[in-house]
């Protein structure tokens, strides 16, 4: 009897021995390593597949991190696995993961799915008599793709046989919340899974890569990253105003407006068909503003900092939760009058509408800034000779706003695309005026240019632009052409000045010596006559303009 106790004793531990050697996929791509560890259950993920089903060892071993056989797993290095997603996901909408496989340098994937060197691409081994790292389109062992139990998965499913399916050289293991889900591919592989069973919060993705190596399979690389699924739609707010010098800063002007843009993350289209709605606070007591459009201007008309409060709502139609059961009536033998021998069935709607929110916050901090740059008028400048090389032009400029601190000048060709010469000065603010300079300029030769003229501060930056056309300097040019008048005016004045004295003598000679007084009369009406006379040949010389005090300062 003992030994017959002996003896199946040791059937059932042999027959144990399988079972508790057996890999299982948890086993590999989980971290569930100690025996008393408690499985949480999750929800069942479509078209994925429990964890505890065995792996297949044989065809796809299993290396623990520091193994040395991983310095051999690829030829010429080592291979990385880059796992990204299109995380956050709202819940309900399709989740898309992402593998790319960077191969050591100077190798690559040809069109046929084979592992080739770069040509021209040099790497510290030198250059490859063989151009191919793994040719996997000569390897007769690959068979007719129908008979060999190699072309499997390593829970023992085949592979799907669709065109070109001996071209994809690796197998990618996609492993989250308890399931894995498998993929034959080339260098890159994308999953994607919906999130209507997923938990809110992170969770964690972990994906195997194996390449083809004859009869088996070989791991190359692993991978995790960690992924959200939230209930709140993801929102993002662009804020863009015209004349503010950064945008990142979140400091921008008063009385301009500012473009409000909402960016919802939404790659999968979820919400493509859903009504959504933004309710708009711009801590300003101008009260709420409700869209449906993702865009808005406004304008602060004060200066300070104010709180922005932004709630987006989507409305899903989705299927109607099941009612919950209602406890029971208490019994009553007694008959009541209210007793209804009909009784009513709440039936639910076919659709009903699932009601999803976003929210956002800012800070705002409105400043006073130079809002508006205009180009009053444009003139050339004449210089004495002998004249420089490069002709001048005087920009009277104004502006509205801040007094600004700083002018740019870009001088560019007639389409504004390739620069002459740009030149950026300080503002004098005892020269600014109340904001009216003159903004003096060289230009290279005679012709039509794109000049962009900016005026700007710490916090904004105000753009004007114009064509101007630079005239061809004629030798003789306006000043030189008045010297030779003044000149003439000058020679005639003594001409003149000579013949009345001439005149003057011989008259003189027949007048008495009782009339002198009337000498000293014609004598002073000789001198208003060439005061007169000089008037007429320099017109203005004798007049101050007092509107001249005014004119802006040069820069």
């Amino acid at each position: 009897m003992e030994c017959l106790s002996c003896l199946l004793g040791f059937l059932l531990l042999a027959a144990s021995l399988p079972l508790d050697a057996a890999k299982r996929f948890h086993d590999v791509l989980g971290n569930e390593t100690t025996s008393g560890y408690m499985r949480r259950e999750y929800s069942q993920l479509n078209g994925w597949s429990s964890d505890e089903n065995e792996w297949n060892e044989k065809l796809y071993p299993v290396w623990k991190r520091g193994d040395s056989r991983w310095k051999n797993s690829w030829k010429g290095g080592h291979v990385q696995a880059i796992l990204t997603s299109d995380s956050p996901a709202l819940v309900g909408s399709t989740l898309t993961f992402v593998v790319n496989l960077a191969f050591p340098r100077c190798q690559m994937e040809d069109v046929n799915g084979n592992i080739v060197y770069e040509k021209n691409c040099r790497n510290d081994t030198g250059p490859s008599p063989d151009p191919y790292v793994y040719n996997w389109t000569e390897e007769v062992d690959w068979g007719s793709g129908s008979g060999p139990g190699y072309h499997v998965f390593p829970d023992g499913r085949p592979f799907p046989h669709h065109p070109g399916w001996k071209r994809w050289n690796f197998v990618y293991v996609f492993h989250t919340l308890g399931q894995y889900f498998q993929k034959l591919g080339r260098s890159s592989a994308r999953v994607s899974m919906n999130t209507a069973n997923v938990p809110l919060g992170p969770q964690l993705m972990e994906v195997a890569v194996y390449r083809r190596h004859r009869r088996s399979y070989v791991p190359i690389a692993k991978v995790k990253d960690v992924y959200v699924v939230t209930d709140h739609i993801p929102v993002f707010v662009t804020m863009y105003q015209k004349n503010d010098r950064n945008l990142s800063d979140e400091t921008f002007l008063r009385d301009l407006p500012i473009m409000f843009t909402v960016l919802i993350h939404d790659p999968s289209h979820f919400l493509n068909e859903s009504a959504i709605y933004y309710k708009w606070n711009f801590g300003d007591n101008t009260g709420l503003f409700v869209s449906n459009n993702p865009t808005l201007n406004h304008t602060y008309v004060l200066n300070g900092t104010f709180n922005l409060n932004l709630t987006v709502q989507a409305t899903v139609p989705g299927p109607c939760p099941s009612p919950s059961p209602k406890p029971p009536k208490p019994t009553s033998f007694l008959p009541s009058a209210s007793d209804n021998p009909l009784e009513l069935r709440e039936t639910p709607d076919e659709m009903c509408q699932i009601h999803r929110y976003g929210y956002f916050k800012a800070t705002v901090t409105i400043v006073e800034g130079v809002l508006e740059v205009t180009i009053i008028q444009m003139r050339g400048v004449l210089m004495p000779a002998p004249q420089p090389a490069s002709p001048l032009m005087d920009f009277v400029v104004t502006c509205r706003g801040a007094t600004p601190t700083e002018v740019c000048t870009i001088v560019s060709d007639p389409t504004c695309q390739r620069t002459h010469s740009s030149v950026c000065e300080p503002v004098d603010v005892a020269m600014a005026g109340g904001c009216l300079l003159t903004v003096r300029r060289a230009f290279t030769g005679p012709g039509t240019y794109c000049v962009n003229l900016t005026l700007g501060d710490d916090t904004s930056l105000a753009l004007a632009s114009t064509h101007v056309s630079v005239p061809v300097r004629d030798p003789a040019s306006p000043l030189r052409m008045a010297d030779g008048a003044l000149v003439s005016v000058g020679c005639l004045a003594i001409l003149v000045t000579v013949i009345t004295l001439f005149v003057y003598k011989k008259h003189k000679g027949y007048k008495l010596i009782e009339n002198s007084t009337g000498i000293e009369v014609k004598g002073r009406g000789l001198s208003v006559f060439l005061n007169r006379a000089k008037a007429v040949f320099r017109p203005g010389n004798q007049e101050k303009d007092p509107l001249l005090t005014h004119q802006p300062g040069i820069l």
